[in-house]
Order: structure tokens, then C-alpha cells, then sequence
């Protein structure tokens, strides 16, 4: 089962008295274990793409399913638990919160939606230690480097082990060294979770060769094939 398929997807916003396409017949499957690196200009459709694949955003047409669950006809609440258990999300900022240590940044979500906090931690001291910060757990985000909190950001989208890990430009705010290291760490947990990544970045150098890579333009998808551009959406 994929972690994500997205079949003929479109999705349009008013545009005055007109409508502007977003996303333009996209059709994307990821497989657990696999990392798909999303590229393209600003304003291609990249982040538009990623809100419906998180189900943040319903589109006008296509179908969108998650770890095996159509989405279609979701009610809101079944889309905020659907993320919750299947999807982790992490964003250009970490947005972590200033008065939790990076432990409680992990576990905060997970206890209030009922899960036992001696679970929760030892999920969480797991997790903080896959990714590097196992001696910083009652380290609050002020005392952390960036690609610190960026890790934290990561491991916290990764609690309760998602099929599906969305990431939107994890590199923007670091250098080019801690830009590297994180996205190496990105690609380790890919496999070593087994879930399945798709990377929104502008930052093609910190690509690698093995990289499955989706180029987005005006909406539409496309992936090279033997050195030449293939559409991976119908049109």
C-alpha cells in the first residue's frame, strides 16, 4: 500500500472574476520507504500541492488517498484525525513552543489526544535520539542551534510513526552545511520509519543523484525519465 496517491488532481482559486489553477491534473504516487523531492519556482504550485496531499485544502476535482483511506467525502473532523494518524507534517519554521523542552515539544500533542504519557515519552526519547539530540531532551528551543530545532521539528512530525511525511522547505532558514545534514537526516528516517516523504525545496543542491525528483510548473507535475522531462499528470 502507498502512502500516498494522488490521481488527476486539480485545484483552482478565485481570481477576481475568473479562477486561477493551482494544481493542474497532478497525478503523484509515493511509496512507503521512498522520498519524492518536489521542485520548482515559486508560485508553481509546490505548496498548494502539498496542502491537499496533508488534506489541509480540498481540491475541485481528482481523487486523494492517504495510507489506503480516500479522502473524498471526509468530514472535517475525520480529516483532523486522519492527519493525525497518518501524516506528519513539517514546516519551514519548526514553531516550536518557546516554554516547552524538546521532549515535551514531542509528547504535548500525543498525551491530549490520550495516549499515556510513559508511552508518549519513551516514543518521543526514541525519536530524539534517531535524530541526534539524545542528551538535549530538557533543552528548551532558545537554548538549541537551528538545525537543532529543525530536528526537533522533525522528530515531532514522526510521532506515532505517520505512513506519510509532507516537508516544506526544511532548509530555507540554515546554512548550507546544517541545510546538508538535515536533509541527510530526512532521508535516513525515509527509510529507517519506513514512510513516505514528499519535499518541497528550492534548494535542488542539497539533492543527491538517487533522489526521486518531481518538477512542478504552472500546476502540472513532471519527473525525468532518461534524461527527459516526463509528465507525470494527464494533459
Amino acid at each position: 500500500m502507498n502512502a500516498l496517491e494522488m490521481s488527476d488532481v486539480t485545484l483552482t482559486y478565485p481570481d477576481g472574476t475568473a479562477r486561477l489553477t493551482a494544481v493542474d491534473r497532478a497525478t503523484l504516487s509515493v511509496a512507503r520507504g521512498e522520498l519524492v523531492a518536489l521542485v520548482g519556482p515559486s508560485g508553481s504550485g509546490k505548496s498548494s500541492l502539498l496542502a491537499v496531499a496533508a488534506t489541509l485544502i480540498t481540491p475541485d476535482s481528482g481523487r486523494v488517498v492517504v495510507d489506503g483511506i480516500d479522502t473524498a467525502g471526509l468530514s472535517r473532523s475525520a480529516r483532523t484525525s486522519l492527519r493525525r494518524d497518518h501524516v506528519g507534517l513539517v514546516f519551514q519554521q519548526p514553531n516550536l513552543i518557546d516554554s516547552l523542552s524538546a521532549l515535551d515539544q514531542l509528547t504535548v500533542t500525543a498525551t491530549l489526544a490520550g495516549r499515556s504519557r510513559r508511552g508518549a515519552e519513551a516514543e518521543a526519547r526514541s525519536l530524539l535520539a534517531e535524530v541526534g539530540l539524545e542528551g538535549q531532551a530538557k533543552k528548551l528551543p532558545a537554548q538549541l542551534s537551528g538545525g537543532q530545532r529543525q530536528r526537533i521539528n522533525i522528530a515531532r512530525a514522526l510521532m506515532g510513526s505517520p505512513a506519510l511525511l509532507l516537508v516544506d522547505e526544511p532548509t530555507s532558514a540554515l546554512d548550507h552545511e546544517r541545510g546538508a545534514a538535515v536533509m541527510d537526516l530526512i532521508r535516513d528516517m525515509t527509510t529507517s520509519m519506513d514512510v513516505g516523504t514528499v519535499l518541497v525545496t528550492h534548494d535542488t543542491g542539497q539533492l543527491k543523484p538517487g533522489d526521486r525528483t518531481v518538477e512542478c510548473h504552472d500546476g502540472r507535475l513532471s519527473e525525468t525519465t532518461d534524461g527527459e522531462p516526463s509528465f507525470v499528470g494527464a494533459g
